[in-house]
């Protein structure tokens, strides 16, 4: 696993308390969900690659999804 790089990062108390409310409500510690939402803020810019494809989303819920095969 690659190395992972520290920093302290201030909020406002609302700030706050609205990721960790978010952070619990998806089962992710406060720093999982900013890193999280940092990520995904990064890929919808097109300032990093995702690291699998992202499905697109599906026309009709009811139709299975078609498998590629490798």
């Amino acid at each position: 696993m690659a190395q992972r790089k520290a920093f302290l990062l201030r909020l406002d108390p609302a700030t706050h308390e609205a990721l960790q409310l978010w952070a619990d409500a998806e089962l992710r510690s406060l720093n999982g969900q900013v890193e999280f939402l940092l990520r995904r803020a990064l890929i919808e810019a097109g300032r990093l690659r995702p690291a699998q494809p992202v499905p697109a989303a599906r026309e009709d819920p009811g139709r299975p999804i078609p498998r590629s095969e490798p």
